[in-house]
Parts: structure tokens; C-alpha cells; sequence
């Protein structure tokens, strides 16, 4: 996996003063809500339920160091954590980047004082799970989060965590998450009790399996129909187990389904007091959210980076991003706006949290290095435009693809969206990972001339 990499300066080192619980940290850059400052902090107070806060912490930082597919232990990976003001966000993706977690820690769950706004990564280690796992009922739980560091002070001790480097997939998974996740609607609640017998009665293996809403629980169908979420990989779930305990309610989100659907994703959240914990599955254990290709479509318009541009300038780390606000005051139409909001995710700049159907905004503490770079099919269609081998048919329902030893074709739509191709990736997948770079070409090709022969 490759990661992003990022220089720090410190003005001085972290420093912890046991006797008297003052923690002073060291920061080294931050977006906040004056802009980027060079040393910011964003919270400093307690969590008011600590035991469910510390397990939560510690079910986010489980899942940073898990891999589903060919399931192994990885090296712990940092958390991505944003203060909007209201709210703390604790983020992670999986080794395998097929599992989000994110811990929203809400106003009835913290009492301190909030210094400014902003996100920052932090490398959840050893010593910190060790010292999250000694909580108890009421012990004190003091936490102070910086630009570029996370400190929990415990009733036993302090510990420091820096910040290490986001892997790059993390960011791709983040940019599609945002996308995949938009169009789920809440499907099931289930209360406490019936939430913790599903769970504990669930099988431990990869297939996916169909829910199906049933009273106030939820049944398995061996085959999608309306109504259904898809749960891929059972075992998935097993990270909120040490949680069902403080449990109020879990509820599930997912896509419309009906009869012969293929398998889609589907968010569980768990109600927690002051807190919820929210993990996103991809449709197959096998898949990783990074490579779904659900934001190259928002990508590929060409006007996308300057609206994008305008977009970004007016999100200010609000809890909730509405999008309906945001056309009015950049006088941008929605699909527009939903378009730039893709191209800010490609950034890590925004997410969408079903729980409040919202989108939200972060900011993530370096430069992503351009959205085509980490879109390899965005950046093939570039390059078959770029070597002229796109043509469009007369009356622009097929364009031909011409590569050095063969020929693609791609249909097209009266609107000029790709509709298939001959190639394998298409063959295969059917659209349900994204398009190829095939059908991505020549809808960039048919917005520049359709039914008006070739360039």
C-alpha cells in the first residue's frame, strides 16, 4: 500500500504532566476554520462516557489493523479524526479497505472546550490500545486532540500518539465512500435486544447474504428483493460486538434492490449514549472500496475542478453540508454541486454520513497529488483522447475505440452515457465497479461533439 508523504516541524516536543493531568501537545500544520495555521489545536476536555468511548476508539483502531480478505493482522494505520464543532469523527478503513469505520462522538458525549476546527490523522499504537482497554466504568477519560496529534490521558497514566502517514488508498476509499454511500436509505431499526440477537446469531463466513426487514429484526433471504440489504462477509461485524453491551439501536442502511440485483453495499450503525458507531461494507469481502470506481463519473466532467474550486471555498467544517445551500450560493445547478462534492472527496474533503443523510466536510492534513492520479481509468480516457483512436458514430449512439491490435465498441446513450462495451472489464462487472476507460473516453468524447462527427 502506498502512502502519501508529509513533512512535520514541531516547535516543541509533546509533553504530559501526570501529576497535575495537563497534556500540551506539539502540532505541525493544520486546515482549520481560519485557515491553515501552523500549530492549531481543536478540543481539549472528557469524554462523559468513557468505557463506550474508549471500546469505540478501540473498535476504529481495529478495524485500521484488520484484513477481511485473506484475513490477517496488519501494522496499525492511523485514524482520521475531524472536530466540526459540534462532534468529534474517528475514521478508518480496513488493510483490505473493504470495511469504514467511523465513531461520531456528539455533543452528549463531550464536555470540554472546542479550540478551533479541523481534521488531522493519528497513529493509534500499542501503548494507546493498551491504555484504552483499562477503562473502566467511570475512570477519567481526558482527551486533547491537536492538528497532528491525539493524547489520552487515563487514570493511570498518559500516552502520546504521532501522526504517521495516510495510505493512499485510504484517500481513493474515501472519495468513494462518499459516492457509494449517498443513494442508502435507513431499511431496518432494530432496538438493543433484537440488535444483539442478529448479531450473535449471524454465520462467520465470506458469502453475502440478503437481510430482509421482518417486524423490528430483520430475516435472511436467499435471494435480493425489494427492501433487502446486502451483507457481505457476516464476520465483518464482529468489531461492534465489544460494544453491544452500552447498545441502544442499530439501524441499517443500503441501496434500493429488487429481484436479480448483484451485491451492494450496506451500512450498520450502532447507536451508542452520546456516540455512534457507523461501519460501511463493501458489496463482496473480496472488494475494497478504493477500486469501485463510483466517482469517476463526477471526475470526468470537464467542468468539475473550478466547481470544485468555488464548492470548496464555501464548506467551513459545518456537521451537516446542504447541498440545496450550496447551489444557492454558488448559483451552481445540484448535479453540479454533487459533482464537485466527488471531486472534493477524491481530496478527502468531504464524506456523507447516512445516520443524518448529509454530507460533511474534513479536510485531511496534506495535498492530494490530483484526482486523475489516483484514478487510473480516469487517466486512460485522457489518453485515448489524447491519441485520437476515439470516434463517434454517426448519430453518436456508438463510439469505437481503436487500440494496437484490436477494436472496442461502447453504446452510448441519446444523452451520451455509456451504456456497455466489448471489452472485459465491462464483460465482467457490467458497470458495477465503475466504467472503463473505454466508456469513460467516449463520454468525454461525446460532450465534446456528439453527433457532430470527430474532432
Amino acid at each position: 500500500m502506498v502512502a502519501m508523504t508529509h513533512s512535520y516541524r514541531y516547535l516543541r516536543p509533546s509533553a504530559v504532566d501526570t501529576p497535575g493531568r495537563r497534556v500540551g501537545l506539539a502540532t505541525s500544520g493544520g486546515t482549520t476554520s481560519r485557515g491553515p495555521l501552523p500549530h492549531p489545536r481543536f478540543f481539549s476536555g472528557t469524554l462523559t462516557r468513557p468505557e463506550a468511548a474508549a471500546r469505540g476508539l478501540l473498535s476504529v483502531a481495529a478495524v485500521a489493523r484488520t484484513r477481511y480478505f485473506r484475513p490477517s493482522l496488519d501494522a496499525l494505520r492511523d485514524p482520521v479524526v475531524t472536530c466540526d464543532g459540534q462532534r468529534l469523527r474517528f475514521e478508518s478503513f480496513s488493510a483490505c479497505c473493504g470495511v469504514h469505520a467511523r465513531l461520531d462522538v456528539l455533543p452528549g458525549g463531550l464536555d470540554g472546550e472546542v479550540l478551533d476546527r479541523g481534521t488531522t490523522n493519528v497513529d493509534v499504537n500499542d501503548p494507546l490500545r493498551e491504555a484504552l482497554a483499562r477503562v473502566r466504568g467511570e475512570d477519567p477519560l481526558r482527551l486533547s486532540v491537536g492538528a497532528d496529534q491525539l493524547t489520552v490521558t487515563t487514570a493511570d497514566g498518559a500516552v502520546v500518539e504521532k501522526k504517521v502517514p495516510l495510505p493512499e488508498r485510504w484517500l481513493r476509499g474515501f472519495a468513494e465512500l462518499q459516492v457509494i454511500s449517498a443513494p442508502f436509505d435507513l431499511r431496518a431499526e432494530l432496538p438493543a435486544a433484537e440488535a444483539v440477537r442478529l448479531l450473535r446469531s449471524l454465520p462467520a463466513g465470506t458469502e453475502v447474504l440478503w437481510m430482509v426487514p421482518a417486524g423490528r429484526t430483520l430475516r435472511r433471504s436467499a435471494r435480493p428483493v425489494p427492501g433487502a440489504v446486502a451483507l457481505a462477509g457476516a464476520r465483518r461485524l464482529e468489531v461492534l460486538a465489544p460494544l453491544l453491551r452500552f447498545a441502544r439501536a442499530l439501524r441499517v442502511y443500503g441501496p434500493t434492490v429488487g429481484a436479480g440485483s448483484l451485491p451492494v453495499a450496506s451500512a450498520w450503525e450502532l447507536e451508542l449514549p452520546g456516540m455512534r458507531l457507523v461501519l460501511t461494507l463493501s458489496p463482496e469481502v473480496t472488494r475494497g472500496f478504493s477500486g469501485e470506481g463510483a466517482v469517476l463519473d463526477a471526475l470526468a466532467a470537464d467542468e468539475v475542478e473550478a466547481d470544485a474550486e468555488l464548492i470548496g471555498a464555501l464548506v467551513d467544517f459545518e456537521p451537516a453540508v446542504d447541498t440545496g445551500e450550496l447551489a444557492r450560493l454558488s448559483g451552481l445547478p445540484l448535479p453540479r454541486v454533487k459533482a464537485a462534492l466527488g471531486q472534493l472527496g477524491t481530496a478527502g474533503r468531504v464524506g456523507y454520513d447516512v445516520a443524518e443523510a448529509a454530507y460533511f466536510h474534513r479536510e485531511l492534513p496534506y495535498d492530494a497529488a490530483g484526482a486523475e492520479r489516483l484514478n487510473p481509468r480516469l487517466r486512460g480516457a485522457r489518453a485515448l483522447l489524447a491519441d485520437d483512436v476515439v470516434r463517434l458514430a454517426e448519430g453518436g449512439d456508438t463510439a469505437t475505440i481503436a487500440v494496437p491490435d484490436h477494436v472496442h465498441r461502447v453504446r452510448l446513450s441519446p444523452q451520451g452515457a455509456a451504456l456497455g462495451c466489448t471489452c472485459p472489464w465491462w464483460s465482467r462487472y457490467r458497470g458495477t465497479r465503475g466504467k472503463c476507460k473505454h466508456a469513460l473516453a467516449a463520454e468525454l468524447r461525446a460532450r465534446r461533439g456528439r453527433g457532430g462527427g470527430n474532432d
